[in-house]
């Protein structure tokens, strides 16, 4: 490879969801896009794998062929000594199903559906930093390539940085997370369980035998069938203590101590380590776009507070960087093209902001164990009420359009302030 087949339009840094949509909207939309990946595909993500009719609206909006991938209705969801099972909502907007797929499918599905639209995919590639130029704005980055690390530079007018929250490109700029933001833990391990096939995604608030305690972090578990003879078993917490939290391996255990033994989900059934991940919420780095450098999915943090759910978010971020990428390419160097460029941070603002401070407001509350224990014990009495948080939570609404409960969740939201 010359220097000459390290130069395109766009160079995407990750090979993720929000990497392969930035990449398949831009392939579309008639641009050079090269995607660096630095693993080889398929490869392992952390993951609770469930996809929300959120993000099935995002894959069908890109011409994603799901056909035969495993469908579930809604979550059963656990707390307080209570059990219900709620259907995803039928909405004008949303799909009413979601999906389970796993990530080592899901990214290299979308990195070779990038490649089919014209996108490139380069391999084994760590990206080491930003290559600047004289006026100190983004051209490229700096990388190693293969398995003996032999240095490239790769040049682009824009760079596209999806390289999840360790944000390499972005921390070298200067862009570093937010400390005041809040920053969720995901562990899952894979279990060979009879409980591989269900129309429901369990969900439970209860992580020890006493349920919420004053000693216990907010958070959920779950265990979601993946039809394979497997089920993806694992919690998300949201460590308010930085640092002081309790061991992963032994909460997991003690919620596991919670459910029936039939369903064969304990640690003698595993068949992958269990493995973590950090859940970077409420846009904890910005701004998303600086000298060259526009940030997508995680690395602008655009995890959903309520529930953890980040795929979504990724594939609409990359289409979002896609768009503000061709917009600001067909402008004039210079001012011209910063000034478009530097409306995609207020454009996620406008988005995400407003919804990601009430989730923010919604976990201090779920820090606080007795209104926790409130609320599922009396709460999971009520589906109605549950179908309606988890629409809330899931940020699945019609808008003006919808019902009464879409119209004021839509003055709410309007009300709220963005982060």
């Amino acid at each position: 490879m010359d220097d000459g087949d390290r130069r395109a339009d766009v160079v995407v840094v990750g090979a993720g969801p929000a990497g392969s949509s930035t990449a398949w909207h831009l392939a579309r939309a008639g641009l050079d896009v090269v995607v660096l990946e630095k693993a080889r595909l398929p490869r392992e993500k952390v993951c609770g794998d469930g996809l929300t009719p959120r993000a099935v609206k995002a894959l069908d909006d890109m011409g994603v062929d799901t056909t035969g991938w495993v469908r579930h209705r809604g979550l059963r969801v656990t707390g307080g000594g209570q059990v219900v099972e709620v259907d995803w909502p039928t909405l004008q907007h949303w799909p009413s199903h979601g999906l389970i797929r796993s990530r080592r499918d899901l990214d290299a599905g979308l990195a070779a559906h990038a490649v089919a639209a014209g996108a490139r995919l380069v391999q084994e590639v760590t990206v080491t930093g930003p290559l600047l130029d004289d006026a100190g704005r983004v051209a490229g980055v700096l990388a190693e390539e293969g398995p003996d690390r032999t240095p490239a530079t790769w040049r682009a007018p824009l760079v596209v940085s999806a390289e999840g929250l360790s944000g390499r490109l972005a921390k070298a700029l200067g862009l570093l997370r937010r400390e005041d933001r809040p920053l969720g833990v995901a562990v899952r391990r894979y279990v060979a369980s009879p409980r591989t096939h269900d129309d429901y995604l369990d969900i439970s608030f209860d992580l020890s035998p006493g349920g919420p305690s004053a000693d216990s972090m907010p958070g959920y578990g779950w265990a979601f069938g993946m039809g394979d003879g497997t089920s993806n078993v694992g919690f998300g917490l949201l460590d308010t203590r930085r640092g002081t939290g309790a061991e992963p391996r032994a909460v997991l255990r003690g919620w596991l101590t919670t459910l029936p033994p039939e369903w064969q989900l304990g640690e003698e059934h595993a068949v992958t380590p269990l493995r973590g991940a950090g859940l970077p919420m409420a846009l904890h780095r910005g701004p998303a776009y600086t000298r060259g450098l526009l940030l997508a999915g995680d690395t602008a943090g655009t995890v959903n507070p309520f529930n953890g759910e980040g795929i979504s978010y990724a594939l609409e971020t990359g289409r979002m960087a896609a768009e503000a990428a061709v917009e600001g390419l067909a402008a004039p160097e210079g001012l011209a093209r910063e000034a478009v460029l530097r409306r995609y941070p207020d454009r996620l603002r406008e988005e995400y902001g407003r919804h990601h401070r009430l989730g923010t407001g919604f976990l201090a509350l779920l820090a606080r164990p007795d209104l926790v224990r409130f609320a599922t014990a009396h709460g999971l009495k009520r589906p109605p009420l549950v179908a309606r948080a988890l629409r809330l939570m899931g940020n699945l609404s019609d808008g003006r359009d919808g019902d009464r409960f879409d119209r004021a969740v839509a003055v709410l939201t309007r009300l709220a302030p963005a982060v």
